[in-house]
């Protein structure tokens, strides 16, 4: 930018405070945030990135920013996203947009074959009124026949192979249920 005080696109400047931060999680933070808060767009961000020739963090970036551009738009979603490609289970759709009764919200995780969708909950969802909207979201996807699994992302943090175990069985009695099922 030419005029006025120097300063740069939000994508440029969101990928190098990446490559500049102290560490992989505080890199990993500013993408998500950047894109979480709309600041950027996945597909702005992802050019950016491509621009870059080398990078000391490349192949962690890469991952990140892969991540980002399927969906996942937090730490604890980028989290249960490499935990679940560490566990092999297959990738599931991100932030995918529904419509209820009050308009509509977004499903941070979401196989839609399976009818199955897990929320990766970070302490705000504990805050004021996002119980009671985090409650009807999770009622209207119930009554719609749906199967929901609530990670708090202390959990995903503690005790990660529990919350994936549940994961797991849920993903294969989902599919028990669509091949047991008529039509």
């Amino acid at each position: 930018m030419t005029a006025g005080l120097p300063r740069t696109a939000p994508a440029v400047a969101a990928v190098r405070a990446a490559q500049e931060a102290t560490s992989d999680r505080q890199s990993a933070t500013i993408l998500a945030m950047t894109v979480q808060q709309r600041l950027v767009r996945p597909q702005d961000l992802l050019a950016e990135w491509q621009r870059v020739q080398r990078s000391p963090r490349a192949a962690f970036l890469t991952a990140v920013i892969r991540d980002i551009c399927d969906g996942a738009h937090s730490l604890g979603e980028l989290d249960f996203a490499a935990l679940c490609r560490d566990r092999g289970l297959p990738a599931p759709s991100r932030q995918t947009l529904r419509e209820g009764p009050n308009g509509h919200y977004y499903l941070d995780v979401y196989w839609e074959d399976l009818d199955l969708h897990v929320e990766v909950d970070g302490c705000h969802h504990q805050l004021g009124m996002a119980m009671v909207s985090d409650a009807f979201r999770q009622n209207e996807i119930a009554l719609n026949q749906d199967i929901t699994l609530r990670i708090p992302v202390l959990g995903l943090r503690t005790q990660p192979e529990k919350f994936l175990d549940q994961v797991a069985r849920g993903l294969e009695e989902a599919g028990a249920r669509r091949v047991g099922s008529p039509g």
